[in-house]
């Protein structure tokens, strides 16, 4: 299916460095940049009386907080924040709650999952270590090269982008209603590229802000992690979309990368039908018995670098468990110690 081509993007031009743009009554766009190939995350701001809830805030180093300071002075002269709200444990999305939380005297909002996520990713402990991570992918046939480009790329990079977390937080639940600024925003749950990421959606304003789970030109990554390695991801992702489709087409999505836009039934079926085509094509390669770090080329057909290979691996194994789960593949442990993967 052609990507974008019946979307509509009402807001064509990007936020200026450190300054905000409307987007709705009470509603705001910052753009913070990231230093990876995918280069920025949509930050949202939300008035409340005469202060402003915070969604989402960035990665916790100088140049995001040096533009936090220049919103502060400009944005948010007249209006002190007074929640932070988080959607996914994601450095990008809470690299600066502790230190928003801890400037303002507030009080994080997220889900528990997430909340306890982002501090076992951060205290490397609940089997989320880069450790266990490079010893899962030699299972599914990455090579030592190839890891140790992994180990010098990523180790301890959660850390480096989430400096400090807070240590008490109000739980964000499904269904939960938040009024802001005089109007209900319900909690909305996806899964499958975090345990319980939150969304929020406005039915007066008919606006979603989507975080990572609706984004308008790239799909999601759906990632396979060391601590359950035989997970499906890509199942609660998929099912976590189709119920968004519950929502009106027209919505105007806030997503946390690209531009925002409307025609979320659209996107959904776009996404859903990218993903039938990749299962597919796996599918036919599995035609003889394949491991995840050799047809990780068939999702990813571009050269990767050590950060993009992490997360290529654990996407690329979160496509062979679908369709071992779904009995389309089989999963063996050959005598070498690696998964193969079969069609059956």
């Amino acid at each position: 299916m052609p990507e974008n081509l019946t979307l509509d993007y009402p807001f064509p031009d990007l936020p200026p460095a450190g300054e905000a743009v409307s987007v709705g009554p009470g509603i705001r766009w910052l753009r913070m940049p990231l230093p990876f190939a995918l280069d920025h995350i949509n930050l949202w701001l939300l008035d409340d009386g005469p202060g402003v809830v915070i969604v989402d805030c960035g990665i916790g180093n100088a140049t995001t907080r040096g533009l936090w300071e220049r919103v502060f002075g400009g944005e948010l002269r007249d209006r002190r924040p007074s929640s932070v709200i988080v959607t996914h444990f994601h450095p990008d999305h809470i690299g600066n709650a502790e230190w928003l939380v801890d400037r303002f005297d507030l009080m994080l909002k997220i889900s528990q999952a997430e909340y306890l996520m982002a501090h076992a990713v951060a205290d490397n402990s609940a089997g989320y270590t880069d450790a266990a991570t490079l010893d899962f992918f030699k299972q599914h046939g990455l090579d030592d090269a190839a890891r140790v480009s992994l180990w010098a790329a990523r180790a301890g990079g959660y850390r480096k982008l989430v400096p400090e977390l807070p240590h008490r937080y109000h739980r964000l639940r499904r269904g939960d209603e938040l009024l802001v600024g005089g109007r209900s925003w319900r909690m909305l749950v996806g899964q499958g590229h975090a345990p319980e990421h939150m969304l929020l959606h406005c039915p007066e304003l008919n606006v979603l802000i989507s975080g990572d789970m609706v984004l308008p030109r790239i799909s999601t990554n759906v990632a396979v992690h060391a601590p359950q390695p035989d997970s499906d991801p890509l199942k609660q992702f998929l099912e976590s979309i189709a119920s968004y489709a519950a929502l009106p087409e027209d919505t105007l999505v806030l997503p946390s990368h690209g531009l925002p836009f409307r025609g979320l039934h659209t996107r959904i079926r776009q996404l859903e039908h990218h993903h039938a085509d990749r299962l597919a094509e796996l599918e036919a390669v599995c035609a003889t018995p394949q491991v995840a770090s050799e047809v990780m080329a068939t999702l990813f057909r571009r050269p990767l670098d050590g950060h993009q290979i992490w997360f290529a691996m654990g996407e690329t194994l979160a496509h062979l468990n679908y369709l071992a789960d779904a009995g389309r593949v089989v999963r063996e442990l050959g005598a070498d110690g690696v998964y193969r993967f079969l069609r059956t």
